[in-house]
């Protein structure tokens, strides 16, 4: 695993656009009064998504000033949690789960298309082709291995011919139809039921 680290290519400014604080606002309303500071975590992903995958450090303050808490408690946040990025990733970034479950199923197959595809080099961002990949631990999904995560969406029962063709599909431009890319509805059983199949005598 690359260890994750902070821009040295960072804006001086950041502020949410009008929707975004609209909703910052609301979620930290949810909080009883002298606890809106826990909506830290909520407000970093809106940043996130706002500004195209990563958290600049500007963004950080930003929050800081919101809900009124020092900046470093925000950094500690951003920086503790894999789940932020602090450093540009591009329009379309690929998690790849490479943990037990996964590795056992092909997990290293699809790390290897998104060398041939992405770049060979892990958590390095290929601007013509606005995407980069990573190795990530368990996502979560295990009974569906091996799994990949694009941004928000998940993409499991994966084999490394149909990884290639999501990919390309990302290098063009195109978000991929997320789910099972073996027919599965969630976690069903390929082939139906195998248990509680005559509820009458069960």
């Amino acid at each position: 695993m690359t260890l994750r680290k902070i821009s040295k290519d960072q804006p001086e400014h950041f502020e949410f656009s009008k929707e975004n604080l609209e909703e910052a606002k609301m979620i930290v309303e949810k909080y009883p009064k002298g606890k809106q500071q826990s909506a830290v975590m909520s407000l970093l992903y809106i940043a996130q998504k706002q500004n195209d995958n990563w958290i600049p450090l500007s963004a950080m303050k930003y929050i800081g000033k919101l809900l009124e808490m020092p900046y470093m408690r925000v950094y500690e946040v951003a920086t503790f949690y894999s789940m932020y990025n602090l450093s540009p990733v591009g329009k379309y970034f690929i998690q790849v789960c490479t943990t037990t479950p996964c590795m056992i199923r092909g997990a290293y197959e699809i790390v290897e298309a998104c060398k041939e595809k992405i770049s060979k080099n892990e958590n390095e961002l290929v601007h013509e082709k606005n995407s980069s990949w990573t190795e990530v631990e368990c996502l979560g999904a295990c009974i569906n291995a091996p799994m990949m995560q694009i941004n928000d969406s998940y993409y499991e029962d994966l084999d490394k011919e149909k990884v290639l063709k999501i990919l390309d599909q990302v290098i063009s431009d195109k978000m991929p139809k997320a789910g099972s890319y073996r027919g599965r509805l969630n976690s069903e059983p390929e082939n139906n039921r195998k248990t509680l199949l005559d509820i009458k005598n069960a």
